[in-house]
């Protein structure tokens, strides 16, 4: 160390030497003696022994790990040195003068290094160990490889240099000494047989010398699967059996060919190669594609075949590569299916059966003989009904051990054309047992309906007709079909055949026109005629009738349009629809109504009647000008009449006084009307309408 001659005021550095006597410093770790470990001698030049200088020592672990007598400068340690925890401390020394405490030299650095010792030995930091290698791998396959890791300071003798060896797993494994490396020592080795090796491995440290310390570890080896094992079934022959009453997909059975493989190596694939039954059965690989299910393909009779036979092939659907030069991985067995008999419902010959029938037919024929058996080998005996929901009204019959049906009445097509009938078949000696069958029976035209005239059975003629003129056409109706279509013929009936008023003329498309013969009529002479018409169809047996036209006398106008006739009941016209009669009559009533109410109003009473010149009648039938009758038509007024002509005098004795003089004010207002249009005849009654006023009146 330094050391410097000071005068009084001490300012002036008169000479500099360096006066440290110590060598560097190395201690090993691990000490764990009872006294404090001596670790070294700090010692300056001017250190005379009287114990006037002090020694300081600071850094690392100075006064907890090292101490220093301040005399006489040792150093030891108090605490236990690990040089895996800490390999070296940095420290710092300085001389002072005791009584002062100047520093006599300038503070020092110098290292304490910790040398090694073999204290550590070789870990394996992540085992236990995981591994798997394929069965059957060669020898020198690598499985894995290991590390262990040795605290110690590689750097410094051989406390850190491992060498590996195996304890355990011989002669299935061994490992490599340097690297670590576990590798196959055995040749075939097969999963079958044995899955899974336990192997130890040891690493030593000093190089594998007397003295090392070791670290060992347990590596869990598995061997993986490979396709290297056939399938094989367990059975050379399989007997199953199903009911033949099984439906399509039912299963039959299931089999199995085992493969000592697992995973997809004992995937399996079945098909039926051979036998007799490779169109009635089908076979399928279950969901875990191990097993063959075995189901039905079509429908099954015992009768006709109680057994089968099935050659089935069970295959691998994957295969090794290293093992591909052997073909694909297959098997072969026999599975007989035997058919179990059940009692059935008996059988009809045919699905369904269709019978045409005249409607003439006599009670009593035979429509159809329908046939069904047992299809069991009993061969029970079978009986037949009719489903009475099909045939309601009881128009057949069948023979209960024959199947014959028969009529029991008699038909009618325009009446039911289409009878669909349900056969019953039962077995007598299982009354369950009972199959059904359709009868379609359509009923065929005959001619036996007369043809008669449609729609109108009146007609009129104006007074100013003349002769040859058409006054209606007629058309005929027949309920009867035939094939090529109705063809009726028209003419007079033999006593109208001279008839000196109306002729027929038969338009050869099923219509005929009324004609007249003569001129001048007049509803004074005579007001109704009544006209016999001929009608036949055109079919075998021909069918006749003969219908009456009512021909009515009218006065018309130039146009020929009608203004009045008799006062016996008319038809309108053909020209003139249901619907707009219809309305016309409900028009009619409510007008009734209304003029209920105004004779019920006593408030009106004084009121007069207009004509209302607005109103506008749309349907007019008949018109004709005629004045109107005065006092005459008082007695035609009268309200009970329309409703009850029977009861009109007594409703009108019974009536109140005081509306007599209201009804004879409106008589008085209807009498002054103009005109009248007639609009029909209601209970025997004329109905019109005044064009003037829109009243209706009754005469």
């Amino acid at each position: 160390m330094e050391e410097a001659s000071l005068g009084e005021n001490s300012a002036l550095l008169q000479r500099a030497k360096r006066s440290w006597v110590w060598n560097q410093f190395f201690v090993l770790e691990e000490y764990t003696g009872l006294e404090p470990l001596y670790i070294g001698k700090l010692h300056s030049d001017m250190d005379k022994g009287d114990g006037s200088i002090k020694y300081i020592l600071t850094g690392e672990g100075a006064g907890t790990t090292f101490t220093i007598d301040d005399s006489t400068g040792d150093i030891h340690a108090i605490q236990r040195l690990d040089r895996e925890v800490k390999a070296q401390y940095i420290l710092r020394a300085q001389a002072r003068n005791r009584l002062t405490d100047r520093p006599l030299e300038p503070e020092s650095e110098f290292i304490v290094k910790i040398q090694d010792i073999n204290d550590n030995e070789p870990r394996f930091l992540d085992g236990p160990y995981q591994a798997t290698v394929p069965e059957m791998s060669k020898i020198g396959t690598s499985v894995i490889q290991l590390t262990a890791t040795d605290a110690d300071d590689p750097t410094y003798g051989n406390s850190a240099r491992v060498v590996y060896s195996i304890l355990e797993g011989q002669p299935y494994f061994s490992v490599d000494a340097k690297t670590g490396v576990v590798r196959v020592s055995l040749a075939d080795m097969d999963r079958e047989t044995r899955e899974n090796y336990t192997v130890v491995i040891q690493a030593k440290d000093m190089g594998g010398q007397l003295g090392g310390l070791a670290g060992t570890t347990t590596i869990n080896i598995t061997l993986s699967d490979i396709n290297d094992n056939p399938p094989m079934f367990d059975q050379r022959l399989y007997q199953m059996s199903i009911p033949e009453s099984a439906p399509v997909g039912s299963v039959v059975g299931r089999i199995w060919a085992k493969d000592r493989d697992i995973g997809v190596n004992a995937e399996m694939k079945y098909s039926i190669i051979d036998g007799d039954g490779r169109d009635t059965f089908d076979i399928s690989t279950d969901p875990t594609n191990l097993f063959g299910i075995i189901t039905v393909k079509k429908p099954l009779n015992f009768e006709n075949k109680p057994s089968y036979t099935l050659k089935v092939e069970g295959a691998n659907t994957h295969l090794d590569p290293a093992f591909r030069h052997r073909g694909p991985f297959k098997d072969v067995t026999i599975v007989h299916v035997s058919i179990e008999d059940v009692d059935e419902p008996p059988q009809f010959d045919l699905p369904a059966y269709y019978v045409e029938l005249p409607e003439d037919a006599e009670i009593g024929t035979m429509v159809k003989t329908v046939s069904a058996r047992d299809p069991d080998a009993a061969n029970n005996t079978v009986r037949y009904s009719i489903d009475r929901s099909s045939d309601p009204d009881k128009y057949f019959y069948i023979e209960i051990t024959s199947g014959s049906l028969m009529t029991v009445r008699s038909l009618d097509r325009e009446e039911v054309g289409w009878h669909n009938i349900t056969i019953l078949a039962m077995e007598m000696n299982n009354p369950t047992q009972i199959a059904s069958v359709s009868v379609a029976v359509r009923v065929l035209d005959v001619n036996d309906n007369p043809p008669s005239l449609m729609h109108y059975l009146e007609a009129y003629v104006c007074e100013n007709a003349k002769a040859g003129q058409l006054i209606q056409t007629v058309t005929a109706v027949d309920p009867d079909e035939p094939l090529g279509g109705q063809h009726f013929y028209y003419s007079l009936a033999p006593e109208a055949v001279n008839n000196p008023n109306f002729t027929l003329k038969d338009n050869q498309d099923n219509t005929a026109w009324i004609l007249t013969r003569r001129g001048g009529w007049s509803q004074q002479d005579q007001t109704v005629f009544y006209l016999p018409i001929f009608i036949s169809d055109g079919e075998q047996p021909v069918q006749s009738s003969t219908s009456t036209l009512t021909i009515r006398v009218c006065s018309c106008d130039q146009e020929g349009n009608v203004m009045s006739c008799n006062a016996e009941a008319y038809s309108l016209p053909a020209s003139l629809s249901r619907g707009a009669l219809i309305a016309i009559l409900a028009c009619i009533f409510v007008l009734l109504v209304m003029i209920l109410l105004m004779l019920s109003l006593r408030t009106h009473r004084k009121k007069p009647y207009l004509c209302d010149e607005e109103e506008n009648v749309h349907e007019n039938i008949v018109r004709y000008d005629d004045e109107g009758g005065g006092e005459e038509d008082t007695e035609a007024f009268d309200i009970a009449a329309m409703w009850n002509p029977r009861e009109a005098h007594h409703h009108l004795g019974k009536m109140r006084q005081d509306m007599l003089p209201e009804i004879e004010s409106l008589i008085k207002a209807r009498s002054r009307c103009c005109s009248r249009v007639f609009v029909s005849s209601v209970a025997g009654f004329n109905l019109f309408l005044c064009s003037t006023c829109s009243i209706y009146m009754f005469c």
